[in-house]
């Protein structure tokens, strides 16, 4: 009998996987895609054709990394051939297009599997809503009837809302209950717009591919959807887990998904990172699910600073910067290039960094560091006074929730990462002006035993 061939094993297998998130395997992340279209519109439902694959990668990359030396492929990874991201379907082939060529594969691996076998079939390329399946398309039928039933409804809610809008609110039974009825006309309308879209299997398609627009709301509604079945869950448990709240923060709520890397080193919430790594400033990816664009201050502190002479704990403030701008599909924020830039200007208006990074450090013979970095939306989307927080905010001693209600923000996103005594921490002190730190080391007491214990011991 002839061996089953490794990609119908594969194929077998596929209907049990799903993507894994990337922000916890290391793979790069694929955002969503922008458009210059109007920031509510509805998803269109006409037919399109697939886009065609990304091109090989002999094809020259983008003239903006033309500047940067070309970095040679090892003659092992030249063996691999060429791997199209819509079409490889092997876990090996798809971790070696993730560390030669830096892309996602794109899709469910299913997809993938289907799409080589019509390609090596020389089949046809079919556009995905005009499949010849009977039933898909009778529900296609079923579905576009029911989306014709909510525009309507969502146009009726519009006019009852210019209408309200243009009554006297003495008519309404005052001005706060005018107000209170508006939310809920408007609440009402957001929830139609989301129905109206949300069983439409090429939205659907598109938001599998990463190919979803976050300006549109119904690509925000998903994405929030599966943001908080696994990954908000894992922050909320973080968060108890090493106790930020209520070492940091009273109380935290957090309504935005926030990534962490240094360099290429994607960060799970709450690993431990190495100093020679985390002595440079991070790249965070901030990813928001509400309407508009924030500014926001990004805070990282230090909740574990030992005070040998009390035997207790305070807190250091590593780095704060303010007024930085996010929207849906403006999600990078770079520490590194920000703090560049402040240097570089000399108007302290236009600067954004407030307190400059400060490499993480640890005694030797202490335990870990929480290195806590948070996102906190500033009220009204005003811009903060620079100089006046770099006046009044000192390293030493920092205290979050006091700067939190000083500056009227709220926090949104937060992630962690910990630090403690290894090989590079010496070097990282040494460079950071840290040399009388360095050898200071923390040993565990011994506990003398109590007196009926000794005597027990002795009688054995």
């Amino acid at each position: 009998m002839a061996p089953v061939k490794p990609s119908v094993r594969q194929f077998s297998s596929c209907f049990r996987c799903v993507r894994g998130d990337v922000s916890f395997n290391g793979a790069p992340r694929r955002f969503f895609s922008s458009s210059a279209a109007a920031r509510e519109e509805l998803q269109t439902t006409s037919s399109s054709t697939p886009p065609p694959p990304p091109p090989p990668s002999s094809t020259p990359a983008a003239p903006a990394k033309d500047a940067e030396a070309p970095k040679e492929t090892p003659e092992y990874m030249k063996e691999w051939g060429e791997l199209d991201p819509n079409a490889v379907e092997l876990k090996r082939d798809e971790r070696r297009l993730i560390r030669r060529e830096g892309i996602q594969p794109i899709g469910s691996r299913r997809r993938r599997a289907i799409i080589a076998r019509t390609a090596a079939a020389k089949a046809e390329q079919i556009p995905f809503e005009q499949l010849p399946y009977q039933c898909f398309q009778e529900a296609r039928k079923v579905l576009l009837a029911d989306r014709e039933e909510k525009l309507k409804e969502i146009k009726t809610q519009i006019t009852r809302i210019e209408n309200l809008k243009a009554q006297d609110p003495v008519v309404s039974g005052g001005q706060v209950k005018k107000e209170t009825r508006m939310r809920s006309m408007q609440n009402h309308l957001n929830e139609l717009v989301i129905l109206a879209d949300i069983n439409d299997p090429v939205v659907k398609k598109k938001f599998e591919d990463g190919e979803g627009d976050m300006n549109k709301p119904i690509y925000r509604y998903l994405a929030d959807q599966k943001w908080r079945k696994y990954k908000r869950l894992v922050v909320e448990q973080r968060i108890e887990q090493f106790n930020l709240v209520p070492d940091l923060l009273p109380t935290f709520d957090p309504i935005a998904d926030v990534d962490l890397a240094f360099g290429r080193k994607n960060v799970p919430i709450g690993d431990f990172v190495d100093s020679a790594v985390s002595e440079n400033p991070p790249r965070l990816n901030v990813q928001t699910f509400e309407r508009g664009q924030k500014l926001v201050t990004v805070v990282m502190v230090d909740a574990d600073v030992p005070i040998p002479e009390k035997d207790s704990l305070t807190y250091r403030c590593h780095f704060i910067a303010s007024n930085i701008p996010i929207a849906p599909d403006q999600t990078s924020v770079p520490l590194n290039l920000l703090q560049q830039q402040s240097r570089k200007t000399k108007n302290v208006e236009e600067q954004k960094v407030a307190l400059s990074w400060s490499a993480p450090w640890a005694h030797k013979g202490a335990p870990y560091h929480r290195m806590a970095i948070f996102v906190l939306e500033q009220k009204d989307a005003q811009a903060l006074n620079i100089s006046e927080i770099r006046k009044n905010e000192k390293r030493d001693g920092f205290i979050l929730r006091s700067f939190v209600d000083r500056m009227k923000l709220k926090p949104i996103g937060v992630t962690l990462f910990r630090t403690k005594w290894d090989e590079s921490m010496e070097g990282v002190m040494k460079r950071n002006g840290l040399k009388d730190e360095v050898n200071v080391e923390f040993k565990r007491k011994k506990i003398e035993p109590l007196p009926y214990k000794r005597r027990t011991e002795r009688m054995r």
